[in-house]
């Protein structure tokens, strides 16, 4: 059998996505430049042999600062992805499962949280503990849970409502056999592409809280931190501020179109973090599955 060719866009973006993490991984190991120490007879060099991509305000070496960033960028999305998709996909299908008051608690909490915009909530945890990683771990993956938690609800609630599932129930079959085949290759699909929609949202947030000074501290190189601290100097040397600009525009734009979805599967909405549309979004799903 001919295995089905993948769609062009998430070649492109599985491509692009290993080569950024071919320099975060790769940079240590076959330079191992320090990319916190400052050599103030150095400043704003432009790309030599010495430092392929020149060195920042404080004469630190701009490849190593890059590479860090990167890591640093794709170590939080790994771990919001990973907790956040198990919470909210459990959460979801008990809900839609159970029904009754295990899915209105479910439901109440999911909106109480929907409350405020996504943003505005990691910057509020951010600004309880300003520099903390785990504290922005914990904002977004809460934020992102919730987003799986209202898509899995939204797909399971008419599969365990369907004849199939119910005449495998009646037939003895255990709950883990009913997951398996009814549930989880309806859902799939679609949280396999919030998996990656929601990674590139995680490095946005923390991009986001950086420029505005409640994500990580200096001298850690973070993207959006980085963005703000070499902006002041985009007149005498344009070619840094761009390089933390391009690292994070590539590196999203890998996510979006490894999150692409085929016309076969179009179920999945625009799930963001702007919670002044993601309700009536999630409702209008309900009604049209």
């Amino acid at each position: 059998m001919k295995t089905p060719a993948l769609p062009v866009e998430k070649v492109i973006g599985f491509s692009l996505l290993m080569l950024l993490l071919l320099l975060a991984l790769g940079e240590p190991v076959l330079l191992g430049t320090n990319g916190n120490q400052q050599n103030l007879k150095q400043v704003l060099e432009a790309p030599s042999a010495q430092h392929w991509l020149g060195t920042d305000q404080f004469g630190r070496d701009m490849l190593a600062r890059i590479s860090e960033g990167l890591r640093i960028s794709l170590s939080l999305a790994a771990l919001c992805v990973l907790s956040s998709s198990i919470i909210g996909v459990l959460t979801g299908v008990i809900a839609a499962w159970c029904r009754g008051w295990v899915d209105t608690t479910l439901n109440f909490i999911a909106n109480t949280i929907l409350a405020l915009p996504g943003l505005v909530l990691i910057l509020l945890f951010a600004a309880l503990v300003p520099g903390s990683f785990i504290m922005l771990y914990l904002a977004i993956s809460l934020v992102l849970a919730v987003e799986y938690f209202r898509l899995v609800r939204a797909i399971t609630l008419p599969v365990v409502t369907g004849p199939a599932l119910e005449n495998s129930a009646l037939l003895g079959f255990p709950k883990r056999y009913l997951f398996n085949k009814h549930i989880w290759p309806a859902i799939r699909q679609d949280v396999l592409s919030l998996t990656a929609f929601g990674a590139s949202s995680s490095i946005i947030a923390m991009a986001s809280v950086g420029f505005v000074y409640v994500g990580l501290k200096p001298p850690s190189p973070e993207l959006g931190l980085m963005i703000v601290e070499l902006f002041p100097y985009y007149h005498e040397a344009p070619w840094l501020l761009a390089q933390p600009i391009s690292t994070l525009f590539v590196l999203v734009l890998g996510f979006h179109l490894l999150s692409a979805k085929s016309d076969k599967t179009p179920r999945l909405n625009k799930f963001i973090f702007d919670s002044s549309s993601r309700l009536s979004k999630s409702d209008a799903l309900e009604r049209k599955l």
